[in-house]
């Protein structure tokens, strides 16, 4: 998924960063609000991780702005604002999770994962593609129950397709969940790692849609 954290605290949000990214997620770090809005204008993020004590306004006001125009893209607020008050406040504004500080990152990573699978529309995190056993909150992959490891570059995309099965995601889009791993990406890196997905996996698992992009296979 490619995230937007939206944090100020520096330690902090390093932290919450190298967690995400290590978990294989695009992330985009910014400090402010202004920051943050100039961010969703030009970019589709799959998940918002938002603080509610920023430098320039409250995180709330930021979130109900969103909703009000129609942003449907889920945020999950992180606080030091535990009061049940909050919570609820916090929900009503339009959130899908709320974690107080401090936090486990672990259960950070956890929260990222079950948000993801309710809007891929399937909150089970174990999915059965023919042969195939995936435990998304796991990342495994068992092929006819046998281990298939998946490098980090692999999983990304190929969660990608999980979370929108029968959707074509172009080669722009599928470039975005690699940002993560380097500062630039090969301008055949998306073709390599499909072909190397339909080797480890079978080859259907891939499908091309010519001039427009890939789409999840069934066997």
């Amino acid at each position: 998924m490619r995230i937007l954290l939206i944090e100020d605290d520096t330690v902090l949000g390093a932290a919450v960063r190298d967690q995400i990214a290590a978990d294989g997620h695009s992330v985009d770090w910014v400090t402010r609000l202004d920051m943050a809005g100039a961010a969703l204008h030009t970019t589709a993020f799959d998940l918002v991780l938002l603080d509610l004590m920023l430098p320039d306004g409250r995180g709330l006001p930021f979130l109900r702005t969103l909703r009000g125009r129609g942003e449907v893209t889920p945020v999950i607020i992180l606080t030091a604002l535990d009061q049940v008050s909050d919570r609820i406040e916090g929900l009503n504004a339009g959130a899908d999770d709320y974690l107080v500080k401090p936090f486990d990152l672990s259960e950070l990573s956890a929260r990222i994962g079950s948000v993801a699978r309710r809007y891929a529309g399937n909150p089970n995190p174990l999915v059965t593609l023919g042969a195939l056993d995936i435990d998304i909150a796991a990342r495994t992959i068992h092929l006819a129950g046998r281990p298939v490891p998946l490098t980090a570059r692999e999983w990304v995309l190929f969660e990608a397709f999980l979370a929108r099965p029968g959707q074509v995601l172009s080669k722009a889009q599928l470039e975005e969940r690699l940002y993560t791993f380097g500062e630039g990406v090969d301008s055949n890196a998306i073709e390599v790692h499909v072909s190397r997905l339909r080797k480890k996996l079978g080859a259907w698992v891939i499908k091309t849609e010519w001039g427009l992009g890939y789409r999840l296979g069934r066997p």
